[in-house]
């Protein structure tokens, strides 16, 4: 039995890879077929046949009018290129920051000694010029403080004070500030500390008999400066030296780095 025209017609046919109309059967616009039947029109949501058209037509899609899924594959890659920008312009940031640390630093480092450095240069110099010019009344202030400062001689939280007069008036042969009579006020009359003796003895500072030293400690320190003033100016010489060394050394090399720009790692 030879079946019907209608019959024929009523019956659906599967499509096949010899069928030139279906749209699983024709190539993909960009000739890259990802499996049977699969085009990368289907991977960006839309059907081979219209995404052929559209290539085959020239229409340019901006970013509003493209299909869905390039859009989220556009999105993903700013995304993703936005992150790397970001996170290399950090690691640029950050070893910027810690080579200008390690720069300021340094910089900082000699230029805050040559500044420590200068101030104590001035202030010696002007502690010296002051000393000179107020010679006389620094005499006089020193003078009245030590005799003040003799009242303390017997209390007992100065027990200090008490052995540095001792060992003071026993190696310079001296007694009191000016004279033996500064200890009358402090001791009582007649009476000096035994260290005040020519000869020392237990008590003998008691007995107004016994012969002590006359001249006061004062001025046997000042006699003691006079004596080795040489020395002295010696020492402070040396010292003034070191001190504008110091200050050439980290100049120089403060400027040095300066116009070189060098850099140092930690």
């Amino acid at each position: 039995m030879e079946k019907s025209s209608s019959e024929d017609s009523s019956i659906h046919r599967s499509p096949s890879l010899d069928s030139k109309d279906s749209d699983f059967a024709k190539p993909s616009t960009s000739g890259r077929s990802f499996g049977r039947g699969f085009t990368a029109g289907a991977f960006y949501g839309t059907a081979g046949s219209r995404g052929q058209s559209r290539a085959e037509a020239g229409v340019k899609t901006d970013k509003y009018n493209a299909p869905k899924g390039s859009k989220y594959v556009v999105f993903y890659l700013d995304l993703s290129f936005v992150f790397l920008l970001e996170f290399k312009k950090c690691n640029m940031a950050r070893g910027c920051l810690c080579c200008l640390k390690y720069m300021m630093f340094l910089f900082n480092l000699i230029f805050w000694f040559f500044i420590v450095l200068l101030i104590i240069l001035l202030s010696e110099l002007i502690l010296l010029i002051l000393f000179f010019v107020y010679m006389d009344k620094v005499n006089e202030n020193a003078k009245r403080d030590l005799k003040e400062g003799l009242l303390l001689y017997n209390t007992e939280n100065n027990v200090g004070l008490k052995n540095a007069w001792n060992i003071i008036q026993a190696e310079m042969h001296c007694c009191g500030v000016s004279d033996y009579t500064d200890w009358y006020p402090v001791l009582g009359e007649n009476t000096v500390p035994d260290r005040c003796c020519m000869e020392n003895s237990q008590g003998c500072g008691r007995n107004s008999t016994t012969p002590v030293w006359r001249t006061g400690c004062y001025e046997k320190v000042k006699m003691w400066f006079d004596d080795n003033k040489h020395v002295l100016g010696t020492v402070g010489m040396c010292i003034l030296i070191m001190q504008i060394l110091g200050m050439a050394f980290s100049m120089t090399l403060f400027q040095h780095i300066h116009r070189t720009g060098k850099k140092y790692d930690a």
